[in-house]
């Protein structure tokens, strides 16, 4: 039997929200602007696509795609909310008998709502911050449905030791904060990733049956990480690196709070998936599977009417008076921090004892209180650093402290909402020294209560101009928004004594300009500002992805997303060999590496069933046979040596002969390749800078490839060298282009598309137009093939209504119409050709039509040599 848990969240996957039941008092029922506009699906299938695309739609289950602006059963728009917790605090009863829950007024998924939309329903997805009974979950799951439009996910007590406290705690959260498993402090390689590496996606399985369906059903999808993200040398030491990077990226948007977050992200992403980021007005994107996946840099920020409206409780108020007595005559620094290995809340009380100690004026007469919120996890670490805390604190307290003079107030309990309000009224500094932490709202929590409030400012506890200082770590997410604070490295211990000196030794006049800066930033880039904003990328960055079909390949952490044009199918065989047979001129064109050969395999060479393929459509007069390939003609023209009738286009159509027996033709107008001695000492220059990296001379092209060099740095040497290259070429008839790994230099006018254009035009002049047009690749420069192939016939190149398959090797994004799974899908589908062929000759022999064209370029001049070829290229 199912548990309620799970059915709620079958229902909400399926829209079925009048199972649910009703929204309670706490909910706020909503359908605007944003989320999912009537929640389109993307179907998941393990491992393939189907060949069913074109099946009756009155057959759901023969079809495993939809494309995306097709509406779902569930009408209206709504948002979900994934993330570990709830933000619900939830109580037993004083009775024992069960549960009372409310909302967690401090949590920031709940002030986010704030910056949505009134009329849109929000949802919430997550676990429950308390250790709810087996028995008792079906009651509370529907409870938190109908009260809170929260659906809990409830995870079994040992999967969530792995999941959460091995994996996340252990491994990723110290990782993600710069501790390495080698760390003496840290969990040991052995011990963790055995036992936690299958805790993500089992861990994650219970959350899929919510925010998975959720995300099947969604059209926007985003993630937000309120996390440092490592650089990509930290982060390489994770076992699951490129399963985390991938799963990321079947996002929409993901959001980082500062740009080294969004830098390190990308980083790895280039280092490991080899994706590079692309950025245009302002935006940054990564192409991937056919989607462009958009990655924000914006802090999140506080609730200001929350925080405003806790600034005017009488107690507050009381409070405020009674810390104005207790420091009277003091200067307060303050610290806010977790208790916390990150924190650094040592290097600060460090810090602060180098102040006392090279300052002495402030000996008697600068407090620094320090507010440290209990320990929320466990360890020997943590324990070494209370340790530590507590020996520091003592000893400055001896040595500095006399008679009612504490120099350091340590609070290391719980502290209200109230009572840290008031701490930050009376402060006239604020300290945070965390050697890695994410956003970190203390500084602006302490900005908003120095401002105060109009309702404060006949009160006492505001006098004069408002004036605040902050002295924060360069390493908090904060950090690059307070223009006006003092930025340190806390681990120089020296220098962050100097900026606490330096902060409360400032003149009230610049305090007060520091202080109307940052205030003005943090009031207008609140949390609903965060939010809003969001939403808007998020619309942006979707605009395109609805006139594309989604589909969902793979399962578990190989899970992807993949973008294809609603036309996108796999190449039928019985389609391709009807069209094939009833056809009277033919023109096939094939790739070679990747289509014909494993782009994979070490032997290059063509097999002999390959080759007896090629001869056997070569045999039928009424096909004309192309291997267009990026490769040289010596290496071509050796391997097919035994096809006479074979017509080879190498190095990507500048030199092309339509049989054996012919002349090499070539592009007449790069006659001239003197730029080659300009290009090459650049290239070479690069090349010795660059480990890894190497030239490949081609007789009409100089390749660079930075395959096996730092990813990082060779990506940026392309770059430079691009720039560098198109410079030094700006007046030689030659194009600059970067590829996958590689920089190009190549003549003008020289690609696939345009020789196999020229074969289709030469083909019509000569009385044999093509009724029937095929062309195979699998890499970049065969789109240039797909994408001139595709008007061939509005442009009067073949025969009206040919049928054109423009097909490419793999499942991804194409500008070609049809897709074959691999090169032995490939073989396949030419050997149903090849039986299909009639050897027999027809009058007008293809050797009396090659013979003719060899002697004629596709402008009209006769040409036998390098020098002399058609002006078509």
């Amino acid at each position: 039997m199912m548990s309620r848990s799970y059915t709620n969240l079958l229902d909400l996957a399926e829209g079925n929200f009048a199972a649910l039941g009703p929204a309670g008092g706490g909910a706020r029922r909503r359908s605007g602007s944003f989320g999912m506009k009537r929640m389109s699906r993307v179907m998941t299938v393990p491992g393939t696509l189907s060949e069913l695309d074109g099946e009756d739609e009155s057959e759901p289950a023969a079809t495993n795609s939809v494309a995306s602006d097709v509406p779902s059963s569930v009408s209206g728009e709504r948002l979900l909310v994934v993330s570990n917790q709830l933000p619900i605090v939830a109580r037993r009863r004083p009775d024992g008998r069960g549960w009372s829950f409310s909302w967690d007024d401090d949590s920031l998924l709940l002030q986010l709502r704030d910056g949505i939309p009134d009329e849109m329903e929000v949802l919430f997805v997550g676990g429950v911050r308390a250790d709810i009974p087996l028995a008792e979950q079906d009651e509370v799951s529907q409870a938190l449905y109908d009260r809170f439009r929260c659906v809990a996910v409830f995870l079994p007590e040992s999967l969530h030791d792995r999941f959460y406290h091995s994996f996340c705690k252990r491994q990723l959260w110290p990782l993600f904060h710069y501790m390495l498993p080698f760390a003496s402090s840290a969990p040991t390689a052995t011990s963790s990733s055995s036992s936690s590496s299958s805790a993500p996606p089992a861990g994650n399985g219970r959350f899929d049956r919510g925010s998975w369906e959720a995300y099947v059903l969604a059209n926007k999808f985003f993630f937000v990480l309120h996390s440092p993200f490592p650089s990509s040398e930290i982060y390489r030491t994770l076992p699951v690196r490129e399963e985390i990077l991938k799963a990321l990226l079947n996002c929409d948007l993901i959001g980082f709070h500062t740009f080294d977050y969004a830098r390190h992200f990308l980083s790895c992403c280039s280092r490991m998936l080899g994706i590079e980021y692309q950025s245009k007005r302002g935006y940054i994107g990564l192409e991937y599977f056919g989607r462009t996946v958009g990655i924000k840099i914006m802090p999140v920020g506080i609730h200001m009417d929350q925080l405003q409206a806790v600034l005017c409780l009488p107690d507050r108020q009381w409070r405020v008076s009674e810390l104005q007595q207790q420091f009277e005559g003091k200067t307060v620094l303050l610290g806010v921090d977790d208790m916390d290995i990150f924190k650094g809340i040592n290097l600060k009380l460090l810090a602060f004892e180098n102040m006392l100690r090279t300052h002495p004026k402030w000996q008697g007469r600068a407090v620094l209180v320090q507010i440290a919120k209990p320990v929320r996890g466990k360890g020997k670490d943590l324990e070494a650093i209370e340790a530590e805390i507590r020996e520091s604190y003592n000893r400055i307290n001896g040595e500095f402290g006399r008679s009612g003079y504490s120099p350091v107030v340590f609070i290391d309990r719980d502290v209200s909402s109230v009572e840290k309000s008031a701490y930050y009224t009376i402060a006239e500094c604020v300290v945070v020294t965390a050697v890695r932490d994410g956003m970190n709202l203390t500084p602006y929590e302490y900005i908003v209560c120095r401002q105060g409030t109009p309702r404060l400012e006949s009160s006492s506890e505001v006098t004069g101009p408002k004036k605040s200082m902050l002295v924060v770590s360069e390493f908090i997410g904060c950090s690059p928004s307070l223009s006006g604070a003092i930025r340190v490295n806390p681990w120089n211990v020296e220098a962050t004594a100097e900026a606490m000196n330096e902060a409360i030794s400032m003149s009230d006049q610049e305090k007060q300009l520091r202080h109307e800066k940052h205030y003005r930033y943090v009031s207008t880039h609140d949390v609903a500002y965060w939010s809003k904003s969001f939403i808007q990328d998020l619309e942006r960055a979707c605009k395109d992805h609805f006139r594309r079909t989604c589909w969902g390949i793979g399962l578990g952490f190989g899970f992807r997303v993949v973008a294809l044009d609603p036309h996108f199918t796999k190449l039928n065989m019985d389609s391709i060999v009807m069209a094939y047979e009833r056809s009277e001129s033919r023109a096939i064109f094939l790739d070679y590496d990747g289509t014909l050969v494993p782009q994979t395999s070490i032997n290059k060479t063509p097999s002999a069933e390959v080759l007896r393929i090629i001869n056997t459509l070569c045999s039928d007069e009424r096909n004309i046979v192309f291997i267009v390939s990026g490769r040289g003609r010596d290496k071509l023209g050796e391997w097919f040596s035994s096809c006479p009738k074979l017509g080879i286009a190498a190095e990507h159509g500048y030199f092309l002969r339509w049989s054996r027996d012919d002349e090499w033709q070539t592009c007449a107008q790069a006659s001239d390749f003197g730029w080659m001695e300009m290009a090459e000492p650049v290239m070479n220059l690069y090349t010795e800078s660059t480990d890894g990296s190497y030239i490949e001379n081609k007789e009409s092209a100089l390749v660079w490839h930075h395959q096996d060099a730092d990813p990082g740095f060779g990506s940026s040497q392309a770059k430079e060298m691009l720039d560098h290259l198109e410079s030094v070429l700006a007046n030689e008839p030659v194009s600059v282009k970067s590829g996958q790994y590689i920089v190009e230099v190549k003549p003008q006018g020289v690609s696939k598309g345009v020789i196999a254009e020229n074969i289709l035009i030469s083909m019509k002049e000569r009385g044999k137009q093509a009724d029937f047009v095929l062309c195979i690749g699998d890499d970049r420069s065969d789109e240039d093939m797909f994408e001139n192939i595709a008007d061939v016939i509005k442009r009067g190149m073949v025969a009206p209504k040919t049928p054109l398959f423009a097909c490419t090797v793999g499942q991804k994004p194409s500008k070609a119409k049809f897709y074959l799974d691999d090169t032995f899908e490939v073989a396949t589908m030419l050997s149903a050709l090849a039986e299909a062929t009639d050897p027999e000759p027809m009058a007008g022999s293809t050797d009396e039509l090659a013979t003719s064209m060899s002697s004629i370029d596709i402008g009209g001049e006769q040409s036998q040599s390098r020098g002399r070829a058609f002006d078509g290229l």
